[in-house]
């Protein structure tokens, strides 16, 4: 890896007796994790590569915060704003991109640093993807339809019924789980923990470190609040209304994107901007904790390898120096540790 722009104890990687290092820098929405990212890849000569389901279509840099075209050009950024709204992106996609990203870090001597709050992305790297086989677009169509007349807590209780395994990991309300769920055992005869329990593709050749930001709720909240309405004032309007006007299929995941359903609403005078702005941070809330609960369970934590701090990271002049230097400590121990299980 590069030399650190600040003096900090160099690691002593062993590249050919283990597997090489990668920093997953995880936390919830508005938690400051590209920031963060920006910060210790200048330190500590890394790669920043997009972990974050929303932040790879180029159409909405504002409404997902994607870093800026200055702050990307002080750092490599990998897979940020490299897919049209029109495509669909898929879990399978972003890991074969992601691992190049990696491969190509390594061999350049520089450290990836893996940036999001999607879990799933995550996970098909540090646990391994199982291999579902894609279902047919009528099937997709139908498993939402179904959800869309009865009710998520009715496909629920039928899914319940076929597959009680993935029924009762899930929760009766989560509509978008649900029809996954419904889907993959309509066109497959078996259920999603069937799958999961097969084999499929492996973990990724890496040696992972985390860093977990975890601010208290109260703090994430109002910069929820403050980052929505700069997002107002930087052109969030105007980037939904691009979007509406290339009359996308509402089920494309771009068009799900926080603040796209609530401004798209505004826009066709169902609600006022008020009321769009009070609910896709209400949206953005929920969907915090589901963040925070995945990376509680997540395998690493388990394993001792997360730095967990209880604070946002705004920029360097908002975050406690201190602090800062603990994480780079942790993570220059952590990256020269032995492999768990080695």
């Amino acid at each position: 890896m590069k030399q650190a722009e600040h003096p900090c104890p160099a690691p002593t990687t062993r590249l050919t007796e283990r597997q090489p290092p990668a920093l997953i820098l995880a936390g919830p929405t508005c938690s400051g994790k590209s920031a963060l990212a920006l910060k210790l890849a200048r330190q500590l000569g890394g790669v920043v590569i997009n972990a974050d389901s929303m932040q790879v279509y180029k159409d909405l840099r504002v409404l997902t915060a994607r870093p800026s075209a200055l702050e990307e050009q002080l750092v490599p950024h990998r897979l940020y704003g490299v897919l049209p709204a029109a495509h669909k992106g898929s879990v399978a996609w972003w890991r074969e991109q992601a691992l190049a990203a990696m491969q190509q870090a390594w061999g350049a001597g520089q450290l990836p640093i893996l940036c999001g709050g999607t879990g799933m992305y995550m996970r098909a790297l540090t646990d391994g993807l199982a291999l579902i086989p894609q279902s047919a677009p009528a099937v997709q169509q139908a498993a939402r339809a179904l959800v869309a007349e009865e009710g998520a807590p009715a496909v629920h209780a039928r899914l319940m019924a076929v597959d009680p395994q993935t029924a009762m990991r899930l929760k009766p309300v989560d509509s978008q789980r649900v029809a996954r769920a419904w889907e993959v055992w309509q066109a497959t005869g078996h259920g999603l923990d069937w799958w999961h329990a097969q084999p499929g593709l492996p973990p990724a050749p890496a040696h992972f470190v985390a860093v977990r930001l975890h601010p208290p709720r109260p703090e994430l909240r109002a910069r929820i609040q403050l980052r929505f309405a700069a997002m107002l004032e930087q052109g969030g309007v105007e980037e939904v209304r691009d979007l509406l006007q290339q009359n996308l299929d509402p089920d494309l995941p771009v068009m799900r994107a926080h603040g796209v359903p609530e401004l798209a609403a505004m826009l066709r005078g169902e609600i006022t901007q008020a009321e769009a702005a009070s609910r896709a941070i209400a949206a953005t809330g929920r969907y915090t904790k589901r963040q925070a609960t995945w990376f509680a369970h997540h395998s690493l934590a388990a394993e001792g390898l997360t730095c967990m701090v209880n604070a946002c990271f705004a920029n360097s002049e908002q975050f406690s120096e201190r602090k800062y230097d603990e994480i780079v400590s942790f993570i220059l121990k952590g990256i020269d540790a032995p492999d768990v299980g080695s």
